[in-house]
């Protein structure tokens, strides 16, 4: 291995999750190199977009709970050393049949974690947030610490904070191969080889051929969101009168975001029109006028007054894990390396919690942080 560059550690993927963990492995005064396939912040994976949803009671699990409140906090310590504000508070409104995976899974993890929040009626609902017209029956939980985070200007700061800290960061370069024995490793891109003691993989929707867990299914999908501009009294969207929102209508998730800026209301739905992408490298970016027809058909129904002229859209890509959870772990054939694949469509407000849980398992093996339920080996015990 002559004529490689060392390292502590090498982390595959500056993303969401790469950024964070390459911010973590250098304020520990790791040697740490990041190389990212495109540039800071791009536009080829699932952090572009502008926002956010963060929220801290989970209808997805409880168990996700403590890591949320970990990762405010260091979001927060995340602002204040950079000077720059990430997340914005505006609550959040989630609506749905009483029924509903979103109304009692939000319920059973405020229950599970002492947390507040209001079960507000269909009425109620309307009286305080009156551009909803909300589904007949349907009620309401409100929780106050819910908000949205700057999604580019996240992973901005994580990598400036690194670089700041000492990292080194290799742009528009692809990793080709790795290898991994006796406590090192070996990297090649298409511009050089690198080693280190230690390699994170987080490489988004490139992870099916890069974690090398073939047994795993993990499945880069499209995912579309869009931009509206308000057609009446545009001021009842504005972040001080309308916060975050997820609706569940006949089991599908719409999500959307105040108008925060010229662009208006934000809306997507969870997994829509989920194309599954073989290549990440070549997929759709471009969004048809078909393609906004259910997202234009939501707003008629549930926020009329934000249904007039499209703005903007785009498409990105999510990369989901069988049962729909985070995997986070150490590689089970190579103890040098640890894989994330963080997606599945709510990862992003946790990147700086997985990046210090990241960091850990790379410097120690083992973490602190109440994680276990994102391993590995509960796929070998499903199997089992």
């Amino acid at each position: 291995m002559s004529g490689t560059s060392r390292y502590d550690a090498i982390v595959v993927g500056v993303g969401t999750i790469g950024s964070a963990a390459l911010y973590e492995l250098a304020v520990r005064r790791r040697r740490v190199l990041g190389i990212e396939q495109f540039s800071v912040a791009h536009e080829r994976g699932s952090m572009h977009g502008s926002t956010r949803i963060i929220r801290l009671a989970y209808h997805e699990h409880p168990d996700y709970v403590p890591l949320l409140r970990r990762a405010y906090q260091r979001w927060a310590e995340l602002e204040t050393r950079s000077a720059t504000r990430l997340l914005e508070v505006t609550g959040v409104v989630e609506v749905g049949l009483p029924d509903t995976r979103l109304i009692a899974g939000t319920l059973r993890a405020c229950a599970e974690h002492e947390l507040s929040y209001d079960l507000i009626s269909n009425s109620e609902l309307r009286r305080r947030f009156p551009v909803f017209t909300p589904e007949a029956g349907s009620v309401a939980v409100v929780q106050p610490q819910g908000g949205y985070l700057h999604a580019e200007r996240c992973v901005e700061t994580h990598v400036s904070e690194a670089l700041a800290a000492g990292a080194e960061l290799h742009l528009g370069e692809r990793v080709v191969d790795w290898q991994a024995a006796d406590g090192q490793v070996l990297v090649t891109t298409d511009r050089g080889r690198y080693e280190a003691e230690r390699l994170v993989l987080s490489p988004g929707a490139w992870a099916p051929r890069l974690l090398r867990l073939p047994e795993l299914a993990l499945v880069p999908e499209r995912q579309l969101v869009a931009w509206f501009r308000p057609l009446r009294q545009p001021e009842r969207f504005a972040p001080e009168r309308l916060p975050v929102f997820i609706v569940e209508e006949d089991g599908c998730h719409y999500y959307g975001f105040p108008a925060i800026d010229e662009a208006g209301v934000k809306l997507g739905r969870m997994h829509y029109p989920g194309d599954q992408v073989t290549d990440p490298d070549s997929y759709a970016r471009d969004v048809t006028p078909g393609e906004l027809e259910p997202l234009r058909a939501f707003l008629a129904r549930r926020l009329p007054d934000a249904a007039g002229g499209l703005t903007r859209a785009s498409a990105c890509l999510f990369t989901n894990a069988p049962d729909g959870h985070f995997i986070v772990d150490r590689h089970p054939q190579h103890p040098e390396v640890v894989v994330a694949s963080v997606c599945s469509g709510h990862g992003f407000k946790f990147s700086p919690v997985i990046g210090e849980l990241l960091a850990d398992l790379a410097c120690y093996g083992v973490s602190p942080l109440p994680a276990g339920f994102l391993g590995l080996d509960r796929f070998a015990a499903a199997a089992g």
